[in-house]
């Protein structure tokens, strides 16, 4: 199995965060995981409202915000738990996931207070 790719924090890039979260399920799933006390797997946010998200743009979501250095994902048997790099990028950019996230109306509470 290939490795899963992961930018160090000084390598992860403004322009990567924005494109990841321009995509209203991708800053949907964000808020999620972010939401969440621990890692979820990708399947257990495959639901967005009313909607499913099939599995092939599901996996695409999480690449892209895996790659962004906006989540961490891990290998557990036949599973993927995802969890987000939240305070890591605060510390790098202040504010800006906040900021993407309630232009979403999507803040996780952990955030707001944050």
């Amino acid at each position: 199995m290939r490795p899963l790719f992961h930018p160090a924090l000084e390598d992860i890039k403004p322009e990567a965060i924005l494109y990841a979260l321009s995509d209203p399920e991708r800053a949907a799933i964000y808020a999620q995981l972010a939401g969440a006390a621990c890692g979820n797997t990708c399947s257990a946010l495959a639901e967005l409202g009313d909607r499913v998200i099939p599995k092939s743009s599901l996996s695409n979501h999480f690449k892209v915000l895996r790659e962004s250095g906006l989540i961490v994902s891990e290998r557990q048997g036949v599973e993927m738990r995802n969890q987000t790099r939240c305070a890591e990028l605060d510390e790098r950019f202040p504010g800006l996931i906040k900021a993407i996230l309630t232009a979403y109306g999507q803040i996780p509470e952990q955030l707001k207070t944050g």
